[in-house]
């Protein structure tokens, strides 16, 4: 079949290919650059905290009054929470990942360092950590119960010993184990040598230290102290598997009970606290799919539209090509091809678009370069919905009678 007379045909519905085409190039653009960044939303939002989610939860406790002492109340919940049936392991701490809130640090590598190496999320934590938070210790060893201490009002020392994590380690010492080596969370203070690294533990904050490269989301420090310069206290507990709903029921109750000069803060799980840190990104994923799928709709019925009109506009033309000859193949093809020419000058356009729209993005949110998969992919699904979306009222056309070339309009 030759190009050109439909070249031809379409000249004389200018409009018409014009917003097609716009409308093709348009979808195009804006359905790639959404693809992708649902895609990177979905990765964000898939990474891994580090700790066991599902069986894990926070409950903590504001003391009140003069009679409130906070590190008899850390050692008196401790105790009971560890001894509650269904509870694995417990710790104090004073964040979780994910939960927005808690302690970061520029390290040093030298004393008086003017810019720190790498920075880290902290976490204060006992010697049950470790199994509390369910991170795998990937080298050397964890803190013992000897070595921990409780962190006091305007008391800016830190311990002598550290556990980071992997990502933290390669940061500091690329290339090296860092176990043994020795660190500054204070560049002005004495150093802390690490005696342990654990696999992955993220940190309390979505986009921290982006500078720093992806893996600084997992650039974490466990320091064996308590907090008790303050009346509140938090604690994380895991429990047996399936078991977390009951004992946070049992904790907050045994809590209240045991203690009334205090609060005790309502507990919440690992996994509620995720939802909460990602219902942003997750409402942005709905609303862009919800934008891609009506793009995706109003294309396709525009294109309906646009060769639904043109098969009548040219029902008594198809009528003389069927009297002519032309099978209903031919006829079949012609609307078709023609389809494919409008939907190819499009995406011609809606590349340039793809990119531009790529480069604002870039330039005013922070976003990353578009691959070119995104934009194959985009072609190919657009392709696919034309040639779809033009295949009924060209199989109509193709049905016209031969005979309708005789009849007088």
């Amino acid at each position: 079949m030759e190009i050109r007379p439909i070249l031809s045909a379409l000249m004389r519905s200018k409009v018409a290919l014009v917003l097609i085409g716009l409308q093709i190039a348009l979808t195009l653009a804006i359905v790639c650059n959404a693809l992708f960044i649902i895609s990177q939303r979905l990765q964000l939002m898939g990474r891994e905290s580090g700790i066991n989610e599902v069986d894990t939860f926070t409950i903590g406790s504001l003391g009140f009054g003069t009679g409130f002492n906070v590190k008899t109340s850390i050692e008196e919940d401790l105790a009971m929470l560890r001894g509650l049936p269904g509870v694995a392991a417990a710790t104090s701490t004073n964040t979780v990942p994910l939960s927005n809130g808690g302690w970061s640090t520029g390290i040093s590598l030298k004393p008086q360092q003017r810019t720190s190496s790498a920075s880290s999320a902290i976490y204060f934590v006992d010697e049950h950590g470790l199994d509390t938070f369910g991170s795998k210790l990937a080298e050397g060893r964890f803190f013992t119960a000897d070595e921990i201490t409780f962190r006091e009002r305007g008391d800016n020392t830190w311990p002598s010993i550290v556990v980071i994590t992997r990502a933290l380690a390669n940061r500091l010492f690329p290339g090296e184990s860092a176990l043994g080596k020795q660190i500054y969370l204070d560049n002005e203070g004495a150093p802390q040598t690490i005696i342990g690294i654990v696999e992955r533990t993220q940190v309390p904050w979505l986009g921290f230290a982006s500078d720093e490269g992806p893996d600084a989301e997992y650039q974490s420090t466990f320091v064996p102290q308590r907090i008790s310069f303050s009346n509140f206290g938090r604690y994380l507990v895991r429990t047996e598997p399936g078991r977390r709903d009951e004992v946070m029921k049992a904790a907050e109750a045994k809590m209240a009970q045991i203690n009334t000069s205090r609060i005790v803060r309502e507990p919440r799980t690992v996994e509620a606290i995720r939802a909460e840190t990602y219902q942003e990104h997750r409402a942005m994923t709905i609303i862009l799919i919800g934008v891609i799928v009506a793009l995706l709709a109003v294309t396709a019925l525009g294109i309906v539209g646009m060769a639904s009109f043109w098969v009548t506009q040219r029902t008594k033309q198809i009528g003389t090509r069927r009297a002519l000859g032309a099978t209903r193949g031919s006829i079949l093809r012609y609307f078709l091809t023609e389809n494919m020419l409008i939907t190819s000058l499009g995406l011609v356009l809606g590349t340039v678009l793809t990119y531009g729209l790529n480069y604002w993005l870039m330039a005013n949110y922070e976003a990353q370069r578009l691959p070119l998969v995104y934009l194959a992919c985009g072609v190919v699904v657009l392709l696919l919905l034309g040639q779809a979306a033009v295949f009924g009222p060209a199989t109509r056309a193709s049905r016209v009678p031969p005979a309708v070339a005789t009849r007088s309009v």
